[in-house]
């Protein structure tokens, strides 16, 4: 090597927090180097224990810090646990890097998770509610309090987020302590630091993104993002875009634009300004337009219900019935009245204007309407109706002549039902922030294939690497076990079936020394198979859709406890849930995971939109496995990395379902993951505790 690769060799190490690099670390830390430095993106499969945080840092650290102009790292990611490990991870890099600058850093969650003030305990909706009175009336004394010097203090030393807020508390200016928001203070200080730490809400929501970078001081193209868990970005995304109209909510919009048109009215009469007047005729405008279009809503949502065969509970809802409705609507109107502008006023804008200007326009006046709600209102009443259709109307502004976004129609929820959109292309929202970033990391342990996600996030080819890295620890400290005999294949769903999935359970508790955590493919499978058993020689924790994050904060705790008191724990959870993936057993505290079934979404409008649009977008050949089977393999993958977090630990994976080693299936994991086998319950005893007899954590030998 020539002393010239020898010395940008060790550049890339300049900023990693291990004193020396792990398996796979240097690789990852090398590859996602170059793409940043190219202006690119690399997506990584790194599984645990690879050290992906601090290589993922390390990379990116070594563009921004030696870039002319000020870079700044955004650290994103969905766990408020992976924040504290980031936060760590700095504080490492700073201790190695003695005697040079230190790396700065700004940890945020959400603003109520950062409040100081009482009503931050209520629900989320009532907390947005009380936190913009409060600060539109200035009675909330830390939101208008400055405090000089903060933004220094907060940067001295990387701070977790709660060690951010007590700072906020103790704060001294002239020599009294001042109490300033927190939230705040940190949006402010972020501008500044060299690494940020937040949700995907920062970059990938439009609306939080604009404010977010703009309170901070920070441009789009001076960003490197790091997506952590990146495998549920596209979900993220899909999530964030769910949008819901009903009956009531076009009835209630057309009410609150009546009070706004009031408020506005008497604005004007007291301004008498061209701008008050523009905003009173564009809101009056709208409320006739709504007035006509509920009506038609309520007749669309009659239809179809009628419409449904009686078999179905959902439906697919062409977006062209919606526009169909906006439009009938102002073309009524504007023949009702003749009229072109409502204030009598020559500078004001024509308002019957070409067609494609009504929905951008309904819908931009809609999310504007200002109503004064009542406190102790309906928890479901706290966002305006006149938003919640504005959404939906933005969301068929922006998306409705594509093919990716699919309207459904469900019976299922109140007495009219509702109609729900989905974006079927992530990529869409995601394709445009990518390509005006400075460049991104994505890494997760289930990111795989890379190639899936590149093309579902719209990632550019030409400047974009992908790797799966080969897991550090050694497959015969994490053995698979597949059961033969077994599988929740809808068809063979039976009594029968559920007593010989139970049977393998025990034999793995009878076979495993500690804890063992069982994942379902949903709560009511899982209430079937595991909540009215009682297996022997084991307590059994069953997973609540009602638990809190207290509750599944202290589950980690629990087993170290019961460990330490020599109990054992069956942890039962569901796939997907917080349970499977938002938790680390660190420290070795699972011995075992079960994986019953395999996660397949069941069968629905948005199952079919999303395959028949994948086909279209990917390719025939890609639609089942982007849309099915890989999410569905994932999400196990994700289950058998929780008792694994460390190169000491081992645990035994037991797959109950025969169809894992079905070609469609088996291809979905990594090449380098070996399976066994067993075909009935004295096997998968057997094969435990021969496992668990030669296999041991570190700390056991």
């Amino acid at each position: 090597m020539t002393v010239e690769g020898s010395q940008e060799k060790e550049n890339v190490f300049s900023y990693l927090a291990h004193e020396k690099p792990r398996p796979g670390q240097i690789e990852m830390i090398q590859e996602s180097t170059e793409a940043l430095r190219s202006g690119g993106y690399h997506l990584a499969a790194a599984p645990t224990g690879i050290g992906k945080t601090a290589a993922a840092l390390a990379a990116a650290l070594e563009i921004t810090q030696n870039s002319p102009s000020k870079k700044h790292v955004f650290f994103l990611t969905s766990r408020q646990s992976q924040h504290r490990i980031v936060v760590d991870t700095v504080r490492r890099i700073n201790q190695i890097r003695v005697g040079k600058a230190p790396i700065t850093l700004v940890d945020m969650i959400g603003q109520s998770g950062m409040c100081v003030q009482p009503f931050a305990k209520e629900s989320s909706l009532v907390f947005s509610m009380m936190c913009s009175t409060a600060r539109k009336t200035k009675s909330c004394r830390p939101w208008i309090t400055s405090a000089p010097g903060l933004t220094k203090r907060i940067l001295d030393s990387p701070l977790h987020v709660d060690e951010l807020v007590d700072l906020t508390k103790i704060h001294r200016v002239g020599g009294e302590i001042t109490q300033t928001c927190p939230w705040k203070a940190a949006r402010e200080a972020a501008g500044h630091a060299d690494i940020f730490v937040g949700d995907y809400n920062h970059i990938f929501d439009e609306g939080v993104r604009k404010s977010s970078l703009e309170a901070m001081g920070v441009a789009l193209e001076d960003i490197i993002v790091v997506v952590d868990e990146a495998h549920n970005l596209p979900n993220r995304i899909r999530m964030t875009m769910e949008k819901i109209i009903t009956p009531l909510m076009s009835r209630n919009a057309t009410m609150e634009l009546e009070e706004y048109v009031g408020t506005l009215s008497a604005h004007y009469l007291k301004s008498n300004s061209v701008s008050s007047a523009l905003e009173l005729d564009v809101a009056t405008w709208a409320f006739e337009i709504m007035k006509i279009a509920r009506t038609k809503i309520a007749d669309l949502f009659r239809q179809l219900h009628t419409d449904l065969p009686n078999d179905k509970n959902e439906s697919r809802v062409e977006v062209s019935r919606i526009l169909e409705i906006i439009h009938r609507s102002c073309d009524e109107y504007e023949g009702l009245t003749g009229q072109k502008t409502l204030a009598d006023n020559p500078d004001l804008a024509d308002l019957s204007v070409e067609r494609s200007h009504r929905l951008p326009r309904l819908s931009d006046l809609l999310l504007r309407v200002e109503i004064d709600l009542e406190a102790g209102a309906d928890e479901d009443a706290m966002e305006p109706d006149s938003h919640r259709m504005g959404h939906i109307l933005k969301c068929i502004e922006t998306f409705g002549e594509t093919t990716a976004l699919s309207l459904v129609f469900s019976s299922k929820k109140g007495k009219d039902g509702t109609i729900t959109s989905h974006l079927l292309d992530p990529g869409l929202v995601s394709g445009p922030v990518f390509s005006s970033i400075h460049g991104a990391i994505l890494m997760s342990g289930t990111l795989y294939p890379p190639q899936m996600y590149a093309d579902m996030l719209d990632l550019p080819a030409g400047k974009t690497t992908k790797t799966a890295y080969t897991s550090p620890f050694a497959g015969e400290r994490r053995p698979v076990l597949v059961a033969g005999d077994v599988t929740t294949k809808y068809s063979q769903r039976t009594p029968m079936m559920w007593g010989k999935i139970r049977n393998h359970i025990q034999a793995l508790i009878d076979g495993t020394p500690g804890h063992i955590a069982v994942f379902s493919p949903s709560y009511r499978m899982m209430e079937e198979i595991l909540s009215e058993t009682n297996f022997k020689g084991i307590r059994k924790v069953v997973e609540s859709r009602d638990w809190t994050k207290n509750d599944i904060d202290s589950i980690v705790e629990t087993l170290r406890s019961e460990k330490e008191s020599g109990q054992r724990i069956l942890l039962c959870g569901v796939h997907g849930a917080r349970l499977s993936e938002g938790i680390d057993y660190n420290g070795g505290i699972l011995d075992a995971v079960a994986c019953i079934g395999i996660p397949n979404p069941p069968p629905s409008v948005l199952s079919d939109s999303l395959k028949a649009y994948a086909g279209d977008r990917f390719g025939k050949n890609n639609a089942w496995r982007y849309t099915v089977t890989q999410p569905a393999i994932n999400s196990i993958m994700q289950a058998m990395g929780r008792p694994i977090r460390s190169v000491g630990d081992r645990a035994l994976i037991l797959l109950l379902d025969q169809r894992h080693t079905d070609r469609n299936y088996i291809s979905c994991y990594p090449s380098d993951l070996r399976m066994n086998s067993t075909n009935d319950p004295q096997t998968t005893a057997s094969f435990a505790r021969r496992f668990f007899s030669k296999v041991h954590t570190i700390e056991e030998v």
